[in-house]
């Protein structure tokens, strides 16, 4: 079977998978520039990080690579602005934003010539992001990591969506094998987009721990939780997850108001951090429903290489 030909733009990656943009700090530029060098688009995380930090990132990411980097950047984070605007200057090539969105980025891309991609998870939401000026659209379900705007699967969404707008759509939610980028395919997506099949490789920047929990766990180590976003997400089960459940979360220890709102139960950043740096019982670990068909740790190199053969045969 033959890759679809993904156009977002004027850009035309080689192979149209896209790797998600994880927040906090967990898809950064050696993981980006990893996947735009095998031919597909490498997302940095501007989300919860400084725009200083973002340029930094950025320019890492350039020295690395010659491919297609793009960032993804949260419309809910108070910085949103400010990191898209860094994210332009500092010449990226394509912006992805989750959690609601507005007609400024599509005016500030249109006018620096850059596409922009929102995450859609309903067809009302796919249609207005087109008239808007949307390059393309994420189509991502309930069955993805991260923050979630719908319960209803991937499938379903783009069984909605396809056929309904004029612009490419990228599927996201549980596709993680090569097998499920095939089945995505051929289901009609112009593209896909994968994190937690990145987020347990090797150029991820979480501890091992975390990468660890990706190869033991499955769908029913995961829990639904209401995040300090006012968004649901699914995490890894643990101790600190039990105590989000019943309330009893702990408080924000030092809030620098990062998001534009907030319920200050407790605070998913500090959380995220935790768990990207491996605290066991204190971090917070967002997957998506796919966790349990993730069996080794792989490179992005080795990702790419399976999914190329099992498109080929």
């Amino acid at each position: 079977m033959k890759f679809p030909d993904l156009r977002i733009g004027d850009l035309n990656p080689e192979f149209p998978i896209i790797q998600g943009g994880m927040a906090i700090e967990v898809s950064m530029a050696e993981l980006a520039a990893a996947v735009a060098e095998e031919g597909g688009i490498g997302l940095i995380a501007g989300t919860a990080i400084s725009p200083e930090k973002l340029k930094e990132e950025i320019k890492k990411a350039r020295a690395m690579t010659d491919g297609i980097i793009g960032v993804n950047i949260m419309f809910a984070a108070s910085e949103f602005l400010d990191l898209l605007k860094t994210s332009i200057e500092n010449g990226i090539d394509v912006i992805v934003s989750g959690a609601g969105f507005s007609r400024d980025m599509f005016t500030l891309g249109k006018e620096a010539g850059i596409p922009v991609v929102p995450i859609v998870s309903s067809l009302k939401l796919a249609r207005i992001s087109e008239k808007l000026g949307a390059s393309a659209i994420v189509v991502e379900g309930g069955d993805a990591g991260g923050h979630l705007g719908t319960a209803e699967k991937s499938a379903t969404l783009l069984e909605k969506i396809k056929g309904k707008v004029s612009i490419p759509i990228i599927t996201a939610g549980d596709i993680v094998t090569p097998a499920d980028v095939k089945d995505a395919f051929k289901r009609g997506a112009d593209g896909v987009q994968m994190g937690t099949r990145f987020l347990a490789s090797k150029e991820s920047s979480v501890d091992e721990y975390f990468k660890q929990l990706c190869v033991e766990c499955n769908f029913k180590d995961l829990k639904k939780i209401i995040s300090s976003v006012g968004l649901p997400a699914m995490a890894i089960d643990n101790e600190l997850v039990e105590q989000i459940l019943n309330g009893e979360a702990p408080a924000p220890e030092n809030c620098i108001d990062c998001l534009k709102k907030c319920s200050k139960e407790f605070c998913v950043r500090e959380l995220l951090i935790k768990g990207k740096e491996g605290n066991k019982d204190e971090g917070l670990f967002f997957s998506g429903a796919g966790i349990g068909k993730i069996k080794e740790i792989l490179s992005v190199k080795e990702i790419f290489a399976r999914i190329k053969a099992e498109m080929a045969d």
